[in-house]
C-alpha cells in the first residue's frame, strides 16, 4: 500500500484546512487509517482514525469537536477537515494504515506511511 498525503499548508488561527490520504496498491476497504502529526521536537501523536469498517472514528481529545476524518470509497483516499486552527496545530501531518493491529492509538501500530504534509498554523 502506497500513501500519498497533501492538503497542507499555512493558515490563520480559526481558519480551515483540509488534508486528503491517497491509497494506491489497495482499496481502502477493509484497512484501518488514521492520522498522526509530529511538531518541532516532539514525538508522534495520534490525531484521528477510521477503523477498517468505515463506521468507528476516534480522535485525541486535542481536536476532538474540530477535526473530523472520513473516507471516501470511490477516490480510495481519507480526509482530514480541520476547522477552527490553533497555533498548536502546528505539525507535520502524516497518514498511515493498517490491516490488523492493537491499539489504533499507536504509530507503532501501522505498518503503511505516507510523507508528510506540513500545517502551519499562524496567531
Amino acid at each position: 500500500v502506497q500513501l500519498q498525503a497533501s492538503g497542507g499548508g499555512l493558515v490563520q488561527a480559526g481558519g480551515s484546512l483540509r488534508l486528503s490520504c491517497a491509497a494506491s496498491g489497495r482499496t481502502v476497504v477493509g484497512l484501518t487509517m488514521g492520522w498522526f502529526r509530529q511538531g518541532p521536537t516532539k514525538e508522534r501523536e495520534f490525531v484521528a482514525v477510521i477503523t477498517w469498517s468505515g463506521y468507528r472514528t476516534y480522535y485525541s481529545d486535542s481536536v476532538k469537536g474540530r477535526f473530523t476524518i472520513s473516507r471516501d470509497i470511490s477516490k480510495n483516499m481519507v480526509n482530514l477537515q480541520m476547522n477552527t486552527l490553533k497555533p498548536e496545530d502546528t505539525a507535520d501531518y502524516y497518514c498511515a494504515a493498517r490491516s490488523s493491529g492493537s491499539s489504533v492509538y499507536s504509530p507503532n501500530q501501522y505498518d503503511y506511511w505516507g510523507q508528510g504534509t506540513q500545517v502551519t498554523v499562524s496567531s
